[in-house]
């Protein structure tokens, strides 16, 4: 069975900027809320198979301190709530087998929790992580403060409002006849191979960003581009917007900073690299939107 797209399920009625101001308030004093804890980066969890991110609201009293709180939204008649610990918060757990702190990816690549909780997770940690690197005003330089139960940070100095950003990325699989082009980023995992991608501009449409990235990192002139879909990426906090381009042209050129190999595969090479059977090249990460890409290719 092909796994789906990682933190793209969501079971929570998200809150927002636009409402409630003081639910924050209100859930911390609700004995039913729910905490999903990160030590910062790191989600702490309850342990089991699968474990669970939604912590008993008595989890804030083995915190030696916590700093910014975030509502989620709410699971059923469940209030959730973010809380970013300190970094070091982890070490206090690692002697308690009925609690696990592990990143963020390697809870969807080994499925430590639901997957409908992978999402409310990306959330929680994209949220936190913005508060966390935005203390201060970008008008005036200020301290801000949280506001909004979390989707707002205030400069009480000049006024000035502050929003959680995301930030769109691209992600193409380009495709010429019975072959796609992918390419291979020094970081990656050894022998994999995968989608090219690149942010988008300010002032540009996703069609034009998709030729232009393409263009600048393998050379490769794109034609017709199709939206295909999308997956919240946590890391620390983008949209990764699928498509597929059709290719103009086939000679590859590209400059080994970005990448340091591309080239064209055929079916044949993509559909062994999905199962696992290629001596050379492997597929991404099945929790990956690159890894449906190229799935839904072969399926054409």
């Amino acid at each position: 069975m092909t796994r789906p797209i990682a933190y793209i399920s969501n079971p929570l009625v998200r809150h927002s900027a636009e409402r409630d101001p003081v639910a924050l308030a209100n859930a911390a004093r609700d004995p039913r809320t729910a905490m999903v804890v990160l030590a910062g980066d790191l989600p702490i969890l309850l342990a089991g198979e699968p474990g669970t991110s939604l912590l008993p609201a008595s989890i804030l009293d083995r915190l030696p301190g916590h700093q910014e709180q975030v509502f989620l939204g709410m699971l059923g008649d469940r209030p959730v709530v973010a809380t970013l610990a300190a970094p070091e918060t982890a070490e206090s757990f690692q002697d308690d087998a009925s609690l696990a702190v592990v990143d963020l990816r390697s809870i969807a690549v080994r499925g430590l929790v639901p997957a409908e909780e992978l999402g409310l997770l990306a959330m929680a940690k994209s949220l936190l992580d913005w508060h966390r690197r935005h203390r201060f005003c970008a008008n005036c330089g200020a301290p801000t403060q949280l506001a909004q139960a979390g989707f707002r940070r205030d400069c009480s100095a000049c006024g000035a409002q502050h929003f959680p950003r995301t930030d769109p990325v691209v992600i193409m699989l380009i495709t010429r006849g019975d072959k796609c082009l992918m390419g291979r980023q020094p970081r990656f995992a050894e022998k994999m191979y995968s989608c090219l991608a690149g942010f988008l501009e300010p002032g540009e449409t996703i069609e034009d960003a998709v030729r232009r990235e393409t263009f600048e990192e393998a050379g490769i002139r794109v034609g017709a581009v199709r939206y295909m879909t999308s997956q919240p990426w946590p890391f620390p906090s983008n949209v990764m917007i699928g498509c597929i381009g059709e290719a103009l042209t086939d000679e590859i050129t590209f400059d080994g900073e970005e990448l340091e190999d591309a080239r064209w595969f055929t079916k044949e090479d993509v559909r062994r690299m999905l199962e696992g059977t290629h001596e050379q090249f492997n597929a991404p990460s099945p929790i990956a939107i690159a890894n449906h890409l190229i799935r839904e290719w072969v399926k054409e």
